[in-house]
Protein backbone atom coordinates (compact mmCIF):
# COMPACT_ATOMS: atom_id res chain seq x y z
CA UNK A 1 0.00 0.00 0.00
CA UNK A 2 1.28 3.45 -0.94
CA UNK A 3 0.20 6.53 1.08
CA UNK A 4 0.91 10.15 0.19
CA UNK A 5 0.54 12.73 3.00
CA UNK A 6 -0.32 16.34 2.19
CA UNK A 7 -1.16 19.32 4.40
CA UNK A 8 1.76 19.39 6.84
CA UNK A 9 4.78 21.67 6.64
CA UNK A 10 7.24 18.80 6.86
CA UNK A 11 9.05 16.37 9.16
CA UNK A 12 11.08 15.93 11.30
CA UNK A 13 11.18 18.61 13.99
CA UNK A 14 9.04 21.17 12.18
CA UNK A 15 6.96 23.17 14.65
CA UNK A 16 3.24 22.39 14.84
CA UNK A 17 0.75 19.87 16.18
CA UNK A 18 0.04 18.34 12.76
CA UNK A 19 3.75 17.98 12.12
CA UNK A 20 4.25 16.27 15.50
CA UNK A 21 1.32 13.96 14.72
CA UNK A 22 2.80 12.94 11.37
CA UNK A 23 6.32 12.56 12.74
CA UNK A 24 5.05 9.95 15.21
CA UNK A 25 2.48 8.28 12.95
CA UNK A 26 4.20 7.60 9.64
CA UNK A 27 7.43 5.90 10.77
CA UNK A 28 5.25 3.44 12.68
CA UNK A 29 3.09 2.80 9.62
CA UNK A 30 6.09 2.07 7.40
CA UNK A 31 7.03 -0.82 9.71
CA UNK A 32 3.97 -2.64 8.29
CA UNK A 33 5.46 -2.79 4.77
CA UNK A 34 3.57 0.33 3.76
CA UNK A 35 5.17 3.04 1.63
CA UNK A 36 4.64 6.61 2.88
CA UNK A 37 5.56 9.78 0.99
CA UNK A 38 5.21 13.15 2.72
CA UNK A 39 4.91 16.19 0.47
CA UNK A 40 6.59 18.94 2.49
CA UNK A 41 6.47 22.70 1.98
CA UNK A 42 9.71 24.07 0.57
CA UNK A 43 10.20 26.94 3.08
CA UNK A 44 10.30 24.50 6.03
CA UNK A 45 12.72 21.80 4.84
CA UNK A 46 16.30 22.17 3.65
CA UNK A 47 16.47 19.28 1.19
CA UNK A 48 14.55 18.51 -1.99
CA UNK A 49 14.15 14.82 -1.13
CA UNK A 50 15.26 12.74 1.86
CA UNK A 51 14.27 9.81 4.04
CA UNK A 52 13.16 10.06 7.67
CA UNK A 53 12.83 6.76 9.52
CA UNK A 54 11.51 5.00 6.44
CA UNK A 55 9.31 7.88 5.27
CA UNK A 56 10.10 9.44 1.88
CA UNK A 57 9.92 13.24 2.23
CA UNK A 58 9.73 15.38 -0.90
CA UNK A 59 9.73 19.16 -1.00
CA UNK A 60 7.27 20.97 -3.27
CA UNK A 61 7.52 24.72 -3.71
CA UNK A 62 5.09 27.18 -2.13
CA UNK A 63 5.10 30.76 -0.93
CA UNK A 64 5.64 31.27 2.78
CA UNK A 65 2.49 33.31 3.27
CA UNK A 66 0.10 33.45 6.21
CA UNK A 67 -3.05 33.12 4.06
CA UNK A 68 -2.04 31.62 0.71
CA UNK A 69 0.59 29.07 1.72
CA UNK A 70 -1.62 26.10 2.66
CA UNK A 71 -4.05 26.37 -0.26
CA UNK A 72 -1.34 26.93 -2.87
CA UNK A 73 0.80 24.07 -1.62
CA UNK A 74 -2.08 21.61 -1.32
CA UNK A 75 -3.16 22.25 -4.93
CA UNK A 76 0.38 21.76 -6.24
CA UNK A 77 1.02 18.76 -3.97
CA UNK A 78 -2.09 16.92 -5.18
CA UNK A 79 -1.01 17.37 -8.79
CA UNK A 80 2.50 16.23 -7.84
CA UNK A 81 1.09 13.17 -6.07
CA UNK A 82 -0.97 12.19 -9.09
CA UNK A 83 1.91 12.59 -11.57
CA UNK A 84 4.95 11.45 -9.58
CA UNK A 85 3.78 9.36 -6.60
CA UNK A 86 0.61 7.61 -7.83
CA UNK A 87 -0.52 6.62 -4.30
CA UNK A 88 -3.25 4.22 -3.28
CA UNK A 89 -4.43 6.77 -0.69
CA UNK A 90 -3.89 10.50 -0.34
CA UNK A 91 -3.91 11.49 3.33
CA UNK A 92 -4.90 15.15 3.70
CA UNK A 93 -4.26 16.84 7.03
CA UNK A 94 -6.55 19.62 8.33
CA UNK A 95 -9.66 21.19 6.85
CA UNK A 96 -7.81 23.79 4.79
CA UNK A 97 -6.22 21.13 2.57
CA UNK A 98 -9.52 19.17 2.70
CA UNK A 99 -10.96 21.85 0.41
CA UNK A 100 -9.17 20.02 -2.40
CA UNK A 101 -10.66 16.60 -1.61
CA UNK A 102 -12.92 16.73 -4.72
CA UNK A 103 -9.88 17.47 -6.91
CA UNK A 104 -8.00 14.45 -5.59
CA UNK A 105 -11.06 12.25 -6.14
CA UNK A 106 -11.53 13.61 -9.69
CA UNK A 107 -7.92 12.66 -10.37
CA UNK A 108 -8.77 9.08 -9.43
CA UNK A 109 -7.23 8.89 -5.96
CA UNK A 110 -8.78 7.61 -2.75
CA UNK A 111 -8.69 10.23 0.00
CA UNK A 112 -8.52 10.10 3.79
CA UNK A 113 -8.79 13.39 5.69
CA UNK A 114 -7.58 13.88 9.26
CA UNK A 115 -9.56 16.68 10.89
CA UNK A 116 -7.16 18.25 13.39
CA UNK A 117 -9.59 20.82 14.75
CA UNK A 118 -12.08 23.53 13.83
CA UNK A 119 -9.52 25.88 12.30
CA UNK A 120 -12.21 28.43 11.42
CA UNK A 121 -12.27 29.25 15.15
CA UNK A 122 -8.71 30.54 15.01
CA UNK A 123 -8.50 34.25 15.74
CA UNK A 124 -5.98 34.96 12.99
CA UNK A 125 -8.40 34.23 10.13
CA UNK A 126 -10.58 36.83 8.42
CA UNK A 127 -14.15 36.17 7.27
CA UNK A 128 -13.16 34.84 3.85
CA UNK A 129 -10.58 32.46 5.29
CA UNK A 130 -13.08 31.15 7.84
CA UNK A 131 -15.61 30.54 5.07
CA UNK A 132 -12.99 28.64 3.06
CA UNK A 133 -12.11 26.51 6.09
CA UNK A 134 -15.75 25.66 6.81
CA UNK A 135 -16.12 24.74 3.16
CA UNK A 136 -13.01 22.59 3.42
CA UNK A 137 -14.52 20.74 6.37
CA UNK A 138 -17.69 20.10 4.36
CA UNK A 139 -15.77 19.00 1.25
CA UNK A 140 -13.75 16.58 3.34
CA UNK A 141 -16.79 14.99 4.92
CA UNK A 142 -18.76 14.78 1.66
CA UNK A 143 -16.04 13.57 -0.70
CA UNK A 144 -13.34 11.76 1.32
CA UNK A 145 -13.42 7.99 1.61
CA UNK A 146 -12.83 8.28 5.35
CA UNK A 147 -12.52 11.03 7.94
CA UNK A 148 -10.29 10.74 11.00
CA UNK A 149 -10.96 13.22 13.83
CA UNK A 150 -8.52 13.80 16.70
CA UNK A 151 -11.12 14.93 19.27
CA UNK A 152 -14.05 12.95 20.74
CA UNK A 153 -16.35 15.95 21.01
CA UNK A 154 -15.63 17.08 17.46
CA UNK A 155 -16.17 13.53 16.17
CA UNK A 156 -19.64 13.44 17.70
CA UNK A 157 -20.52 16.90 16.40
CA UNK A 158 -19.56 15.95 12.84
CA UNK A 159 -21.57 12.71 13.02
CA UNK A 160 -24.61 14.71 14.10
CA UNK A 161 -24.02 17.42 11.51
CA UNK A 162 -23.50 14.94 8.64
CA UNK A 163 -25.65 11.91 9.56
CA UNK A 164 -25.56 10.44 6.03
CA UNK A 165 -21.76 10.25 6.24
CA UNK A 166 -21.42 9.32 9.92
CA UNK A 167 -20.15 5.79 9.21
CA UNK A 168 -16.96 7.10 7.62
CA UNK A 169 -16.21 9.55 10.47
CA UNK A 170 -13.78 7.94 12.94
CA UNK A 171 -12.23 9.08 16.20
CA UNK A 172 -8.45 8.69 15.89
CA UNK A 173 -6.69 10.79 18.56
CA UNK A 174 -3.25 12.26 18.85
CA UNK A 175 -0.83 10.32 21.03
CA UNK A 176 1.72 10.89 23.75
CA UNK A 177 5.34 9.86 23.88
CA UNK A 178 6.35 7.14 26.36
CA UNK A 179 9.93 8.42 25.98
CA UNK A 180 8.98 11.43 28.12
CA UNK A 181 8.17 9.09 31.02
CA UNK A 182 11.83 8.21 31.51
CA UNK A 183 14.08 10.09 33.89
CA UNK A 184 16.30 12.89 32.69
CA UNK A 185 18.62 15.04 34.74
CA UNK A 186 17.93 18.71 35.32
CA UNK A 187 21.42 19.26 33.91
CA UNK A 188 19.81 18.87 30.46
CA UNK A 189 17.82 22.08 30.99
CA UNK A 190 19.04 24.90 28.69
CA UNK A 191 21.83 26.62 30.60
CA UNK A 192 21.12 30.08 29.18
CA UNK A 193 17.64 30.10 30.73
CA UNK A 194 19.07 29.92 34.25
CA UNK A 195 16.26 27.70 35.55
CA UNK A 196 16.27 24.71 37.87
CA UNK A 197 13.95 21.79 38.54
CA UNK A 198 10.49 22.79 39.84
CA UNK A 199 11.23 26.53 39.77
CA UNK A 200 9.37 27.40 36.56
CA UNK A 201 6.00 27.30 34.80
CA UNK A 202 6.10 25.91 31.26
CA UNK A 203 4.06 26.44 28.13
CA UNK A 204 4.83 25.23 24.60
CA UNK A 205 3.42 26.31 21.25
CA UNK A 206 3.51 28.73 18.35
CA UNK A 207 3.29 32.44 19.18
CA UNK A 208 -0.18 32.95 17.72
CA UNK A 209 -3.26 34.55 19.33
CA UNK A 210 -5.32 31.36 19.67
CA UNK A 211 -2.72 29.83 22.00
CA UNK A 212 -3.61 32.48 24.58
CA UNK A 213 -0.06 33.21 25.71
CA UNK A 214 -1.04 36.86 26.20
CA UNK A 215 -3.52 35.65 28.83
CA UNK A 216 -0.87 33.52 30.49
CA UNK A 217 1.58 36.42 30.69
CA UNK A 218 -1.12 38.72 32.11
CA UNK A 219 -2.17 36.09 34.66
CA UNK A 220 1.44 35.41 35.62
CA UNK A 221 2.14 39.12 36.17
CA UNK A 222 -0.98 39.40 38.36
CA UNK A 223 -0.12 36.32 40.41
CA UNK A 224 2.03 35.99 43.51
CA UNK A 225 3.98 33.14 41.96
CA UNK A 226 7.69 33.05 42.71
CA UNK A 227 8.26 30.68 39.80
CA UNK A 228 9.65 31.77 36.45
CA UNK A 229 7.55 31.53 33.27
CA UNK A 230 9.17 29.72 30.34
CA UNK A 231 7.54 29.98 26.89
CA UNK A 232 8.88 27.47 24.36
CA UNK A 233 8.09 28.10 20.70
CA UNK A 234 8.19 30.78 18.06
CA UNK A 235 6.01 32.26 15.32
CA UNK A 236 5.76 30.81 11.80
CA UNK A 237 5.32 34.33 10.47
CA UNK A 238 6.77 37.14 12.58
CA UNK A 239 3.94 39.60 13.12
CA UNK A 240 2.75 42.29 15.51
CA UNK A 241 1.25 39.76 17.93
CA UNK A 242 4.41 37.67 18.26
CA UNK A 243 6.52 40.82 18.62
CA UNK A 244 4.24 42.17 21.35
CA UNK A 245 4.68 38.95 23.32
CA UNK A 246 8.46 38.85 23.05
CA UNK A 247 8.68 42.49 24.11
CA UNK A 248 7.35 41.41 27.52
CA UNK A 249 10.40 39.24 28.17
CA UNK A 250 12.05 39.88 31.51
CA UNK A 251 14.24 38.18 34.10
CA UNK A 252 11.28 36.00 35.05
CA UNK A 253 9.41 35.76 31.69
CA UNK A 254 11.64 33.75 29.41
CA UNK A 255 11.13 33.10 25.70
CA UNK A 256 13.10 29.96 24.93
CA UNK A 257 12.46 29.66 21.19
CA UNK A 258 12.19 26.20 19.68
CA UNK A 259 13.57 23.27 21.68
CA UNK A 260 13.80 19.58 20.90
CA UNK A 261 15.45 16.37 22.07
CA UNK A 262 16.76 16.17 25.63
CA UNK A 263 16.28 19.89 26.20
CA UNK A 264 12.56 19.68 25.50
CA UNK A 265 12.22 16.47 27.49
CA UNK A 266 13.96 18.09 30.48
CA UNK A 267 11.81 21.22 30.18
CA UNK A 268 8.66 19.10 30.41
CA UNK A 269 10.02 16.81 33.12
CA UNK A 270 11.26 19.45 35.52
CA UNK A 271 8.47 22.05 35.20
CA UNK A 272 6.40 22.70 38.31
CA UNK A 273 3.30 22.92 36.11
CA UNK A 274 2.48 23.02 32.39
CA UNK A 275 -0.09 25.60 31.27
CA UNK A 276 -2.08 25.67 28.03
CA UNK A 277 -4.40 28.73 27.94
CA UNK A 278 -5.50 28.17 24.33
CA UNK A 279 -8.72 29.31 22.66
CA UNK A 280 -8.47 26.68 19.94
CA UNK A 281 -7.06 23.15 19.75
CA UNK A 282 -7.68 19.84 18.02
CA UNK A 283 -6.36 17.52 20.71
CA UNK A 284 -3.30 19.25 22.19
CA UNK A 285 -0.18 17.12 21.75
CA UNK A 286 1.82 19.48 23.99
CA UNK A 287 -0.54 18.79 26.90
CA UNK A 288 -0.26 15.04 26.28
CA UNK A 289 3.53 15.36 26.23
CA UNK A 290 3.46 17.16 29.58
CA UNK A 291 1.21 14.46 31.08
CA UNK A 292 3.49 11.73 29.72
CA UNK A 293 6.38 13.46 31.50
CA UNK A 294 4.40 13.29 34.75
CA UNK A 295 3.98 17.06 34.96
CA UNK A 296 0.74 18.58 36.34
CA UNK A 297 -1.27 20.57 33.80
CA UNK A 298 -3.51 23.62 33.81
CA UNK A 299 -5.73 23.86 30.72
CA UNK A 300 -8.33 26.27 29.40
CA UNK A 301 -11.78 24.72 29.47
CA UNK A 302 -12.36 24.54 25.69
CA UNK A 303 -13.91 21.23 24.59
CA UNK A 304 -10.78 19.77 22.91
CA UNK A 305 -8.82 20.30 26.15
CA UNK A 306 -11.65 18.78 28.19
CA UNK A 307 -11.54 15.73 25.89
CA UNK A 308 -8.27 14.88 27.64
CA UNK A 309 -10.25 14.43 30.89
CA UNK A 310 -7.68 15.85 33.27
CA UNK A 311 -8.36 16.55 36.96
CA UNK A 312 -11.14 19.04 37.74
CA UNK A 313 -8.71 21.56 39.23
CA UNK A 314 -6.72 21.44 35.97
CA UNK A 315 -9.32 23.51 34.12
CA UNK A 316 -9.98 27.23 34.15
CA UNK A 317 -12.35 29.35 32.05
CA UNK A 318 -10.72 30.29 28.76
CA UNK A 319 -9.75 33.96 28.70
CA UNK A 320 -10.26 34.39 32.46
CA UNK A 321 -6.87 35.73 33.50
CA UNK A 322 -8.06 36.29 37.05
CA UNK A 323 -8.96 32.60 37.48
CA UNK A 324 -5.66 31.50 35.98
CA UNK A 325 -3.74 33.96 38.15
CA UNK A 326 -5.33 32.50 41.28
CA UNK A 327 -4.37 28.98 40.21
CA UNK A 328 -0.77 30.01 39.59
CA UNK A 329 -0.66 31.60 43.04
CA UNK A 330 -2.30 28.63 44.74
CA UNK A 331 -0.61 25.69 43.01
CA UNK A 332 0.21 23.90 46.25
CA UNK A 333 -3.48 23.57 47.16
CA UNK A 334 -4.74 22.28 43.80
CA UNK A 335 -5.47 18.63 43.09
CA UNK A 336 -3.75 18.07 39.75
CA UNK A 337 -3.11 14.34 40.10
CA UNK A 338 -3.39 12.22 36.94
CA UNK A 339 -3.39 8.48 36.22
CA UNK A 340 -0.34 8.53 33.97
CA UNK A 341 -0.59 4.86 32.99
CA UNK A 342 -4.21 5.23 31.87
CA UNK A 343 -3.25 8.16 29.66
CA UNK A 344 -0.31 6.27 28.18
CA UNK A 345 -2.65 3.42 27.27
CA UNK A 346 -5.39 5.54 25.70
CA UNK A 347 -3.09 7.88 23.79
CA UNK A 348 -0.59 5.26 22.63
CA UNK A 349 1.00 6.03 19.24
CA UNK A 350 1.51 2.36 18.36
CA UNK A 351 -2.20 1.64 18.82
CA UNK A 352 -3.12 4.84 16.98
CA UNK A 353 -0.88 3.89 14.03
CA UNK A 354 -2.41 0.41 13.92
CA UNK A 355 -5.95 1.82 13.91
CA UNK A 356 -5.06 4.39 11.25
CA UNK A 357 -3.62 1.77 8.93
CA UNK A 358 -6.55 -0.63 9.44
CA UNK A 359 -9.03 2.12 8.55
CA UNK A 360 -6.97 3.21 5.55
CA UNK A 361 -6.87 -0.32 4.21
CA UNK A 362 -10.65 -0.34 4.55
CA UNK A 363 -10.89 2.29 1.81
CA UNK A 364 -10.16 -0.49 -0.68
CA UNK A 365 -13.46 -2.19 0.07
CA UNK A 366 -15.87 0.57 0.97
CA UNK A 367 -16.92 4.20 0.79
CA UNK A 368 -16.99 4.20 -2.98
CA UNK A 369 -20.16 6.27 -2.85
CA UNK A 370 -18.31 9.17 -1.24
Amino acid sequence: MKICAIGLRGIPDVMGGIESHCQQLYPRITKSDVSVTVIARSPYVSQKQYNFEGVDVRSVWTLKHKFLETFMHTFLAILYARIFVNPDVVHLHAIGPALFTPLARLLGMKVVVTHHGADYDRQKWNGLAKFMLRTGEKMGVLFANKIFVVGKTLTQRLKEQFPKHSEKINYVPNGMLPSFTGSISASALPKELNISSQNYILTVGRLVPEKGFHDLIAAYKASDSELKLVIVGKADHQDEYASSLVQQASENILFAGRRSGDELKALYKHARVFVLPSYHEGLPIVALEAISAGTPVLLSDILPNKDIVAAQDSYFTVGDTSALSKRLTDLENLNLNLDQEAFLHEFNWDRIAEKTLTLMKGTDSGDENA
